[in-house]
């Protein structure tokens, strides 16, 4: 089988704890052949959607980890499936690949995750659709509304709707000093959109990511534990991942939203949970394969590999 993947330029992805390298691994091991190409290799004419690949053998050294071969143009179509993990900002030109990417779906390309959904699921937004499973949640570009939330919930989060890794969210009480700038410098004065979330406080015990694979949680979930002093526990901030099993109110979660995400065509996704509280819905580049691995011998890339070959084989494709 041939898959490609679209990645982040290659001299920047950290091996020894990336997933995309995990996944690229796995498949390779099986006898998959691989293929890279950035966004900016993709393009349309009017016969096809293409994109300009090298052909790619990954190795098990995490310092000299990529041997890429010379670049080629191929349709997309040509692949037996093609892999979205494009890190965040999620900004118009990652739109626009999600367009370009759709074209291809449309010429009979396997794309994954599936690029309207992709768009359609904003990572913080599309915990609206299962409000059942949400801590109480404000989303706004009204500062005087943000001002309000924080009066009646006391202890709140406020973060933008397109961050990514932890940045720029604040943990504001209704006595903070700073209370009016952070409000004023995340809304920009009601010209950008906020998320404010009453704090939980089991953020002390980790915010945890829970993989999905094609709607499935796998049984371990990565808790990404506060440094002192800290609120966030996201990993890029400081975090210190600590591998356990899910707990019964995780699995509620995800075997209730994980079929409808992987209806919509979303095979690989990452949910956050706190407490018993889900708060983003990661479906661009989802992570902790290789911690939750190397922490409980639970092999996810070798899951993932199995999960999505038979997706691949039992596909009608045409050529």
């Amino acid at each position: 089988m041939e898959f490609a993947f679209i990645i982040d330029p290659l001299a920047s992805l950290k091996a020894y704890k990336d997933t995309s390298v995990a996944m690229m691994r796995a498949l390779q091991a099986r006898g998959a052949t691989l293929f890279v190409l950035e966004p900016a290799d993709l393009f349309w004419t009017a016969s096809a959607t293409q994109g300009r690949v090298r052909p790619l053998t990954v190795t098990d050294d995490d310092h000299e980890w990529y041997q890429p071969g010379e670049a080629l143009i191929r349709p997309l179509t040509s692949f037996d499936a093609v892999m979205m993990r494009k890190d965040p900002p999620f900004d118009m030109e990652y739109v626009y690949s999600t367009y370009l990417l759709e074209a291809a779906e449309s010429e009979g390309a396997l794309v994954l995750n599936r690029p309207r959904a992709v768009r359609d699921h904003n990572e913080k937004m599309a915990i609206s659709r299962f409000p059942e499973f949400t801590v109480p949640t404000l989303v706004t570009r009204d500062p005087g509304m943000l001002s309000s939330f924080i009066d009646q919930h006391n202890d709140v989060i406020l973060k933008p709707l397109d961050g990514m890794g932890g940045a720029s969210v604040f943990r504001v009480r209704t006595d903070d000093p700073n209370r009016n700038v952070i409000i004023e410098t995340l809304a920009h004065y009601g010209a950008r959109t906020v998320m404010a979330q009453r704090f939980i406080r089991e953020i002390v015990d980790g915010d945890k990511r829970i993989v999905l694979i094609d709607g499935k949680p796998i049984p371990h979930v990565l808790a990404r534990i506060p440094k002192t002093g800290e609120t966030r526990g996201n990993l890029a901030v400081g975090g210190l991942g600590v591998a356990r099993a899910l707990t019964a109110r995780d699995r509620e979660i995800a075997e209730s939203v994980g079929p409808k995400l992987a209806a919509e065509g979303l095979f690989v996704v990452g949910l956050d949970v706190i407490g018993d509280f889900l708060t983003e819905v990661n479906v661009t580049s989802p992570t902790g394969f290789v911690e939750i691995t190397k922490q409980t011998g639970f092999d996810v890339a070798d899951c993932f590999a199995d999960a999505f070959e038979e997706l691949v084989r039992t596909r009608p494709r045409a050529r």
